[in-house]
């Protein structure tokens, strides 16, 4: 298959892919759907020939996530996928810290992502340096690195936490003080919800960081009676004012369990899509904040990284073993 394949959209494609389509009409406008089928049939065809799984993050758009994704969720389901995985060639539909979790987990797996510029604001923040120098000013402070972050920052930690389990993280130390890095709000966040002393970095999420509670209470004034659930990695001051702050995990839980009339969903714009796909018959506003980074992934360079075996992400093995054991002392935690 030529690099500059493009699929076309007939009948093959049309019947293969009408129940997909059933399942995403109300999110994806029948005229869109037209230029994506031909992109998922390829893609589904392709990744079972050459034995290969598709990873995806909650905040890839609703045709990746609902219609290409073997497997879906948040930062800590996915580690925990990419830990069982049989399959040789995974392919990492997210950020590029993701795909080198899931290589840290799987060294002897080839491990893909559609595009190298893939990165994180929170990954950015910090270094291995500034991780070392953070612990030789608090010597003896157990060190808890959030999952967003390089394999070389993760090497120099305790332990990795999602934002599903950093409670239970930071808890399961008999340290009164725990360095918690890099997304400050996070942290602060956390720290409301114990009695030990949180010590933070001045990172943080390019998208959550930006929702203001001015956001929230226009919201509770335009759409009154509506459900705010807010991710905890937004500022404090707007957690404050959501009704209920959890991961994309625990968001779509709870939307399935409570079956809200309204909700507000104060995170990533895909985020609202793909919870909506799911549960039909509730209404979705959607404060739409774009991560730029995970919008570089599609379902044209889905299609090419399974056609060359593209983008391969490697980890230093020396520091791949000692970021294991910090993503291993993570999934070991019980939450």
């Amino acid at each position: 298959m030529p690099k500059d394949f493009i699929p076309e959209y007939n009948d093959v494609v049309i019947a293969e892919t009408a129940e997909m389509y059933k399942k995403v009409s109300h999110v994806i406008p029948k005229e869109e759907w037209a230029s994506y089928a031909p992109y998922i049939y390829e893609i589904n065809k392709l990744k079972k020939e050459i034995g290969a799984v598709i990873l995806a993050h909650n905040y890839m758009t609703p045709e990746i996530f609902n219609c290409v994704a073997d497997y879906s969720g948040d930062s800590l389901q996915l580690a925990q996928q990419a830990a069982k995985i049989d399959e040789q060639i995974i392919v990492q539909a997210g950020v590029h810290f993701m795909a080198e979790t899931s290589k840290i987990l799987s060294p002897d797996k080839t491990v893909l992502i559609p595009d190298m510029r893939a990165g994180c604001s929170l990954a950015e923040s910090i270094t291995a340096a500034d991780v070392i120098a953070l612990r030789e000013e608090y010597p003896g402070v157990p060190i808890v690195t959030y999952v967003n972050t390089s394999a070389e920052v993760k090497a120099e930690s305790d332990i990795c936490c999602t934002s599903s389990n950093a409670l239970a993280i930071v808890e399961s130390f008999d340290s009164e003080r725990v360095l918690m890095i890099p997304d400050q709000y996070l942290a602060a966040n956390i720290a409301k919800l114990t009695s030990k002393t949180i010590l933070t970095y001045a990172g943080s999420c390019e998208v959550h960081e930006r929702f203001t509670p001015e956001n929230i209470r226009e919201f509770r004034e335009a759409y009154p009676g509506a459900v705010i659930l807010a991710h905890p990695e937004c500022p404090s001051d707007v957690v404050d004012e959501a009704d209920f702050a959890g991961s994309t995990k625990a968001m779509s839980d709870y939307v399935m369990d409570n079956k809200p009339d309204t909700v507000v969903m104060v995170t990533e714009c895909s985020m609202s899509d793909n919870v909506s796909v799911q549960n039909p018959d509730v209404k979705f506003v959607r404060p739409c904040n774009l991560c730029p980074h995970m919008k570089r992934i599609n379902l044209k360079n889905i299609l090419s990284c399974l056609q060359n075996l593209e983008h391969e992400v490697f980890v230093d093995p020396a520091v791949a073993v000692r970021a294991k054991q910090a993503v291993e002392n993570m999934l070991n935690v019980r939450f």
